[in-house]
């Protein structure tokens, strides 16, 4: 297999030119009450407020604005449990560009019905694994193009334009804690935040449950799938990374920790209410890690963490105060 050729510094700040006029400089917030709560200084990157309500948005973009004619005639599929799906749908609405969207059974009712609002055509199907095989079916027999969640170079310089924000809202920054589901924001972060800050501590974190990043770095095959993903986090529930995401997370991750999901219930809790912020599970696991020591306190470093949707079914909120 021929390594992919990942998006350098230049093609990320490429994507925030090409973006910029759509989307706006998400806030990094500290928040007193949780600090004291957590004995330590952390600031939080919100991607939860941006538009479409995750930091998806800026990885659809891109990719609808450098898509070529070709790509766009017959019209785009894609498979997603929800925040990709919103996104891409908002994205192709601008571009009057059809969209079908294959979600996994037991996606969020928010986001399907978000997805639809925004025009795209929703089929609801089976397991991940199940949706996934759909959304190939249906770009074979209508000649769709499958715009992949996260295992894309396009997708990947949008999602990397969050660390370009980092750093300059942040240039002292010591380590950021980012979720892992595909890979794709970290892999685009990472690379924007190593090419100017190499020395700065790249975390990554995942639903014990869905460790599919941990499980391909553990297996060094980046088609290594999981028999099943069982998390409430369902944003960081896909069963396989991919070539793009696996490479580039070898380059910038300095390592890999897992949460379980009593923590991530007591972050998203955290995060509601002391924090005041309306977020989904997987945005939460970043503080999971802090909670249970998966990364240790440390009090004279500058900690970020990535805070990526707040598409939460008002239903779940329930599920974690």
């Amino acid at each position: 297999m021929t390594k992919p050729t990942l998006p350098d510094i230049s093609r990320i700040l490429e994507a925030e030119q090409r973006i910029g006029a759509q989307l706006s400089e998400t806030p990094l917030l500290t928040v007193p009450d949780l600090d004291a709560a957590m004995g330590q200084s952390i600031a939080l990157k919100c991607e939860s407020l941006q538009r479409t309500g995750s930091f998806k948005a800026r990885g659809a973009l891109n990719w609808l604005l450098t898509a070529s004619e070709d790509e766009l005639t017959a019209g785009l599929v894609t498979v997603s449990a929800g925040n990709h799906a919103i996104a891409l749908a908002w994205a192709a609405a601008m571009q009057d560009v059809p969209l079908t969207v294959v979600m996994p059974e037991g996606s969020s009712p928010l986001k399907i019905s978000r997805t639809r609002a925004l025009g795209a055509e929703v089929i609801v199907q089976g397991t991940i694994q199940q949706a996934v095989a759909r959304c190939h079916e249906l770009r074979d027999e209508k000649g769709l193009t499958l715009v992949h969640p996260y295992n894309d170079v396009r997708i990947m310089a949008g999602q990397g334009t969050v660390g370009l924000e980092l750093l300059r809202q942040r240039p002292d920054v010591d380590r950021v804690l980012c979720p892992i589901g595909g890979g794709g924001l970290i892999s685009g972060l990472g690379l924007a935040i190593k090419a100017q800050r190499p020395e700065v501590e790249l975390i990554g974190v995942e639903p014990e449950g869905a460790a599919t990043m941990f499980n391909a770095w553990q297996k060094q095959d980046a088609s290594a799938s999981l028999d099943s993903v069982n998390t409430w986090a369902a944003s960081l529930a896909p069963a396989v990374v991919g070539d793009c995401t696996y490479a580039a997370s070898r380059q910038v991750v300095d390592r890999i920790v897992t949460v379980s999901e009593a923590g991530i219930r007591e972050a998203t809790r955290r995060l509601l209410t002391e924090a005041r912020l309306y977020v989904e599970p997987g945005a939460s696991v970043g503080l999971a890690a802090l909670l249970e020591n998966q990364v240790l306190p440390a009090p004279e470093k500058n900690t970020v963490l990535i805070i990526t949707g707040g598409n939460l079914d008002p239903e779940q909120v329930s599920q974690c105060l």
